[in-house]
């Protein structure tokens, strides 16, 4: 009988396996395994949570190239040098679940959602049809369902995204089809010229977003924000009426709870208000800021957010579901999602299914291969409950009231504004520049401040907070506290480490 599959050119047959020889050996791999999570489970989960230990192990490109030997050649390696290879990566990463690390809008580890993660990885099942996801695509739907319900829709759509810039342009997607359905097959012939309208303030996957779909980042609209960073309504509608006697025509007003740097809040229904008033879209970028809604104490902050038309919101932010988790959730009841995202791939979304074929949720999204984000939130939520979730998320808010009450009590630290969320946002003002804020060359010794901490707390390894500027205000700290793992000793710490690292200068 004539060999199936001839051999590729070059190939020499002596170097072939048996055909009947398994190419994995099955138990080699498990007890790899078994080994490799024993070493995550010590150097990330233990040490990588531990305050006696550092937050990062820093190396520059060339050294950690070098040290982590990432070329990929002909052969296999033995498993003793993986492990050590899973050794090396741990021990060389930044240990975002530290309590010291204060870096980004990430932080911690929920042990739950953990295990939801290791579970959907090792499932490696496809999130877009009943058929090949049957738990998850009903998951899915439930904890979209109870998203919605607090941001008070008893009806509507969603999907999970990757990512918040996802969520962001996808509502500029189904904004512009709501108006124009003729865009999906004419294109942008199909349209006038389109506006959004957002604050300087707002996420920068906005200007990526109008980019991305031919909106264009010159029809941004930038609305004026107050002292506090917030939109101000007066000047939203103004802008409004200014762009309609232009020619143009207003597609979506993009809203921030929590704004990236700041932390602040736009006053949502107000300008709920004024997109009523001139049929304008209402997203709301609550990637940051949603979480606050498990909280009687502090949703007001989103008051009026049930009159946006759609909501972005990453749980993976300040709930700790893990990295990636994020939700577009939207008031619509009229499947606009499918409608604009659909390609009704007939290899996939069969309408002769045995089951319900409305089930098969994978045409509400441009992505074919997507990953299951549901579990971990889900996991995670059944575990504590939305009472476990509103005291974290009480927590933090009493934690950052803490590390202001002490930052106002220390020469030195200087709050660029009283944070509304958990953002703290502050100078440090070494002891050789107090007092001389007149000098001419003032501002440009300030900002080289918070970099050259920053250098020395990441060399050192003893936490990680981020610093930038914004609009005439040079480069300052950004704190980010949100993890349960955080406690006051962390933040009193935090204020000792810039002082003891920065006194010098």
């Amino acid at each position: 009988m004539a060999n199936m599959f001839p051999l590729s050119y070059g190939q020499d047959p002596a170097n072939l396996r048996d055909i009947n020889e398994p190419l994995i050996d099955h138990s080699e791999g498990q007890l790899f395994l078994n080994e490799a999570f024993k070493i995550i489970i010590e150097e990330v989960l233990c040490k990588g949570t531990d305050v006696k230990q550092k937050v990062c192990e820093w190396k520059g490109p060339e050294d950690l190239a070098l040290l982590l030997d990432l070329e990929l050649r002909a052969e296999g390696e033995p498993q003793q040098r993986l492990l050590q290879r899973v050794k090396d990566v741990a021990k060389y990463s930044i240990k975002t679940s530290h309590p010291r690390f204060f870096n980004q809008q990430f932080a911690g580890v929920d042990y739950h959602a953990l295990a939801g993660r290791f579970l959907s990885e090792a499932l490696n099942t496809n999130l877009f049809t009943y058929e090949v996801a049957p738990v998850f695509v009903l998951m899915e739907t439930e904890v979209l369902r109870s998203l919605r319900q607090l941001v008070g829709w008893t009806e509507g759509d969603g999907i999970f995204c990757p990512g918040g810039s996802t969520s962001n342009m996808f509502a500029m997607n189904l904004a512009r089809y709501r108006l124009f359905p003729e865009v999906k097959s004419q294109g942008l012939w199909a349209v006038p010229r389109l506006t959004i309208f957002t604050s300087a303030e707002s996420h920068y996957s906005v200007n990526k977003g109008a980019a991305f779909l031919g909106i264009g980042t010159d029809n941004i609209i930038v609305v004026k924000v107050d002292e506090g960073g917030r939109i101000i309504p007066e000047d939203l509608d103004e802008k409004i009426k200014l762009t309609k006697s232009q020619g143009a025509v207003p597609l979506l007003v993009s809203c921030t709870s929590g704004t990236t740097v700041r932390g602040a809040f736009d006053p949502l229904d107000r300008i709920a208000d004024v997109c009523e008033k001139h049929n304008v879209w209402m997203h709301v970028d609550a990637a940051w800021g949603g979480s606050v809604l498990f909280s009687e104490q502090h949703r007001h902050l989103m008051k009026g957010v049930a009159r946006a038309n759609s909501v972005a919101w990453n749980p993976h932010k300040m709930l700790m579901a893990g990295l990636q988790c994020s939700a577009l959730l939207l008031q619509d009841t009229t499947n606009l999602l499918k409608k604009c995202h659909s390609a009704n791939a007939t290899y996939l979304f069969q309408q002769d299914k045995f089951y319900d074929v409305n089930l098969d949720i994978g045409d509400k999204t441009v992505q074919c291969s997507r990953k299951v984000d549901c579990l971990k939130l889900w996991l995670m939520w059944k575990a504590v409950g939305s009472i476990g979730l509103a005291e974290r998320v009480d927590k933090a808010f009493n934690l950052v009231r803490h590390l202001v009450e002490q930052m106002k009590k220390r020469e030195g630290f200087h709050l660029l504004w009283e944070p509304e969320f958990l953002n703290v946002c502050f100078w440090f003002i070494p002891p050789s520049m107090r007092g001389k804020e007149g000098n001419a060359d003032y501002q440009d010794r300030l900002t080289n401040v918070a970099p050259v901490i920053k250098e020395r707390m990441i060399k050192q390894g003893t936490m990680m907070v981020g610093y930038q500027p914004l609009g005439d205000k040079v480069n300052f700290f950004r704190m980010i506290v949100l993890s349960t793992l955080v406690s006051k000793e962390d933040m009193d710490f935090s204020l000792d480490e810039i002082e003891r690292l920065g006194n010098d200068l």
